[in-house]
């Protein structure tokens, strides 16, 4: 369960919102709240008002995995192994732990290859993929990602689609701009103005949306 009272914090109003679904997609126009509410959630801010509970306890007492729109603003080490190291190193496992940890995350993902090629060296898309092995290194119980699809192209989007699927977080707070993507989801908090204007399942939100842009491409296609 997610569980939001109260919250005021930058552009972001939640009075009161319950969300009891696994895969849980954000959607809503450019400067709505969404980066906020996530960065909250996650326990990367602190809100002004009001409290966020994940799984009954505060974002800091929860394992949350974090990918960003922009794995360079996030990536702190220069060798992909030692990022995808950085959390069991940092939570003291013990080093063959980590080391099983790191080449089971990279498998995943699809990027053993690269455990010891520098972090500079790679594309775009290698990177969304390194910081998403990261985030899930150490079994998160909630995996939140900023929009992490949004610049990659087709197929390594489906990757990172398929890992998200087959993740074992409780939840998955998933900010997306690709309405397809939002569609596969549990539940659905499109956003706007700071507020949560609609909330429900996807065919819920969607039937309020059919005349704007957020309605996604394949459900037209198929009407």
């Amino acid at each position: 369960m997610i569980r939001i009272t109260g919250l005021r914090h930058r552009l972001v109003d939640i009075p009161d919102l319950a969300v009891d679904a696994r895969h849980i997609a954000v959607i809503g126009p450019n400067g709505s709240g969404k980066t906020t509410l996530l960065a909250v959630c996650s326990g990367i801010e602190e809100p002004c008002a009001g409290t966020v509970r994940l799984l009954g306890r505060p974002p800091s007492a929860v394992k949350v995995g974090w990918v960003g729109e922009f794995p360079d603003r996030t990536l702190l080490f220069s060798r992909v192994y030692d990022e995808i190291a950085s959390t069991p190193r940092f939570r003291h496992h013990p080093c063959r732990e980590t080391d099983e940890r790191v080449k089971a995350a990279a498998g995943t993902v699809g990027i053993t290859h690269l455990l010891d090629a520098k972090v500079s060296a790679l594309s775009g898309g290698e990177k969304a993929l390194v910081a998403l092995a990261a985030a899930c290194v150490d079994d998160p119980e909630v995996l939140i990602l900023d929009e992490a699809d949004s610049h990659l192209d087709g197929v390594t989007a489906e990757r990172v689609g398929r890992v998200v699927r087959e993740s074992t977080a409780a939840h998955v707070l998933w900010c997306t701009q690709s309405m397809d993507t939002a569609a596969e989801a549990d539940y659905v908090l499109f956003m706007e103005d700071g507020l949560v204007r609609h909330h429900g399942t996807p065919e819920e939100v969607f039937a309020r949306l059919e005349e704007t842009c957020f309605y996604p491409t394949m459900w037209r296609v198929r009407r």
